[in-house]
């Protein structure tokens, strides 16, 4: 997997002029390849910077912004003894993928330089003994900034290895080193640069008990048809990675994005990173992928801890349900004559559900481990005596996987009725999805829009105006069954346009905050229910103060009522106490019908304080 080793004992050192000379003369510096292993970027006017960051990465004093001058060090420094990089090795062992690429351009003679003996890096290839690569997705976990929109990274497939024993693979992972968790502090810094991102390596069963135990999000494994050559240059190129750090930008510079910076020096006939020049969303990333001909092998789903559990709960009977609750609150009673009077195949599928309840309960309430162990041990003793297997229902996702959904960018056209006039309206949504959009690809109830904006045009003023800006507006709605019990929650920031007192169409910044539950039925296909207790602020000339501060209530439904037809319907009462003292009953309805995986037709009612609007919208996803 590695270059022929021998001491390095006796390079030429006039040798190194030759290559320099050849290199400049086949302007190796300007190849696509050297700028992918360098991170080189265009810059807007002239020039190119590399997204790397850590000055050990350069071998050249003005490496970062010149890719010559860093290429001819490279050279110069392949035939040194010198240790460089954080990893303080020999150029030759410290950057192998560059060595590897240049040597195959160059045609290194091996009499004037012979190739070292990288005992460190041969060593962790030895370790990781790759043979093929799997592109892993786990899903969006909402109570966690960092990874709203899912995560990306690989996991490198040794020999031999089945699905069973893939866990034991290690993987690639790229994060930032998130050294604040205040919420706001966090925003701030993830949004201009001000973590560094790193690479590392770690074994893929320490990544499942984070993603799939811990956080109970499911996971998508996506196997690429990469050559085994493309894999040893993808290692090469991870291990002199570990020379550096990127700053971290949440929603360009990040895992999404360095992942696929990767796949291109393993492939550099993929043109990846390019189609991200704003912001790189990890889902984007899975679609783009498989767009690529060829380059997915397969698709492994692999269920969270709840997904498991909830599967199997829900092949219980009421009765054998009821069981489950009371065997989670006392153990013993898995042992009592009138359980035992159940057939033995229900006695062990019962026991194995709440034998999975328990230790999630345990990962849950770290407070109250040690118990939900000890009830899990006598729980599996009492299981051990049933000489039965049980039969498993097989676990399916609840929706196709993530690279079927629509794109998260969306542009609408639309016409409505304000009170008595008509308009036009555009709007775009630059991220992500929202409760209306299609849930196929797409995991649990959850709205995230970013910076969404929508213009309109008053036939009778015959006046153009932004109507609204959505700077961000989160909705995470998690159903509670007897075994889970995930509060629901929501965040809204942003402008809109209200009419209010005396003023037709004034605008209104606002902040809605507040915690909610929600629950499920299944009664006309699948509905769910909601309501949220809010805190509600808002500034603008309409008010007396120009500002009202205050809280209320939301309740709603959100109904799929065919597999292409999603309806929601809300009712709001808010009271503000605190500068302009008012009240406000907003009620809202709301449908989207589906033509085609990214077209859709939004049809919404909305009434808020003396105002209403209807508004009909075509609405493509790109």
């Amino acid at each position: 997997m590695s270059s022929p080793s021998r001491a390095a004992d006796n390079p030429d050192p006039s040798y190194v002029h030759e290559l320099i000379r050849r290199a400049t003369e086949a302007r190796l510096a300007d190849q696509r390849y050297w700028r992918l292993l360098v991170h080189y970027r265009e810059n807007l006017l002239t020039g190119y910077t590399s997204e790397a960051d850590g000055k050990e990465f350069f071998l050249a004093p003005k490496g970062k912004t010149d890719p010559q001058a860093e290429l001819a060090s490279t050279l110069t420094m392949l035939f040194s003894e010198e240790p460089v990089g954080l990893t303080r090795q020999p150029a030759q062992c410290a950057f192998p993928a560059r060595y590897h690429w240049l040597k195959s351009q160059l045609s290194f003679d091996p009499a004037r330089l012979p190739p070292r003996r990288c005992e460190r890096f041969e060593a962790w290839l030895k370790a990781i003994d790759a043979q093929s690569v799997t592109l892993i997705f786990p899903s969006a976990y909402m109570n966690n900034p960092s990874s709203m929109f899912g995560h990306i990274l690989l996991r490198m497939d040794q020999r031999g290895q089945t699905e069973q024993t893939r866990i034991l693979a290690y993987t690639i992972n790229f994060a930032a080193d998130a050294f604040n968790d205040n919420a706001i502090v966090y925003a701030a810094l993830g949004l201009t640069g001000g973590f560094k991102g790193y690479f590392s390596t770690l074994p893929y069963y320490l990544k499942v008990r984070e993603y799939r135990d811990t956080e109970s999000r499911d996971i998508w494994e996506y196997r690429l048809s990469f050559t085994e050559p493309q894999v040893e240059q993808l290692l090469r190129h991870a291990w002199e990675l570990g020379n550096t750090y990127f700053d971290y930008f949440y929603f360009k510079e990040n895992c999404a994005y360095q992942i696929l910076s990767l796949l291109e020096i393993a492939d550099p006939a993929l043109h990846l990173t390019d189609q991200f020049t704003v912001w790189t969303i990890p889902a984007d990333t899975i679609r783009l992928i498989a767009r690529q001909p060829g380059l997915i092998s397969n698709i492994v789903f692999r269920p969270s801890l709840s997904t498991e559990i909830g599967s199997r709960h829900a092949a219980l009977s009421e009765t054998e349900r009821r069981w489950v609750l009371r065997i989670t609150e006392n153990a013993s009673l898995a042992s009592s004559p009138a359980f035992q009077q159940l057939p033995a195949d229900r006695q062990a599928f019962i026991l194995q559900v709440v034998s999975h309840y328990l230790r999630y309960l345990s990962m849950a309430h770290e407070g109250k481990a040690a118990a939900y162990k000890a009830r899990n041990a006598q729980v599996l003793s009492a299981r051990s005596l049933l000489k039965v297997q049980a039969e498993d229902p097989p676990i399916t996702s609840r929706t196709a996987s993530p690279d079927q959904g629509h794109q998260t960018r969306r542009v609408g056209a639309g016409i409505g009725w304000r009170n008595d006039e008509f308009f036009e309206e555009l709007n775009f949504r630059p991220a992500y999805h929202d409760l209306l959009d299609s849930g196929v690809g797409y995991s649990g109830e959850a709205q995230i829009e970013f910076m969404a904006i929508s213009l309109r045009h008053y036939d009778k003023r015959d006046r153009f105006r932004v109507e609204r800006v959505n700077v961000l507006d989160i909705i995470s709605l998690s159903p509670m069954d007897a075994l889970f019990q995930k509060p629901s929650w929501k965040l809204s920031t942003g402008f809109d346009t209200i009419r209010h007192n005396d003023c037709r169409y004034c605008g209104n910044a606002n902040l809605n905050v507040g915690p909610g539950v929600s629950a499920e039925s299944q009664w006309l296909r699948r509905e769910l229910y909601f309501a949220f207790a809010e805190f509600d602020a808002n500034y603008s000339n309409a008010y007396e103060e120009n500002h009202r501060i205050g809280g209320g209530g939301t309740i709603g439904m959100l109904v799929d009522l065919t597999e292409r037809w999603k309806a929601l319907v809300s009712a709001s009462y808010l009271r503000y106490p605190l500068g302009e003292k008012s009240d406000d009953v907003r009620v809202s309805f709301q449908q989207r019908y589906t033509l085609s995986k990214d077209f859709a037709i939004r049809l919404e009612f909305n009434h808020r304080d003396h105002d209403d609007q209807t508004l009909l919208t075509l609405q493509g996803y790109f």
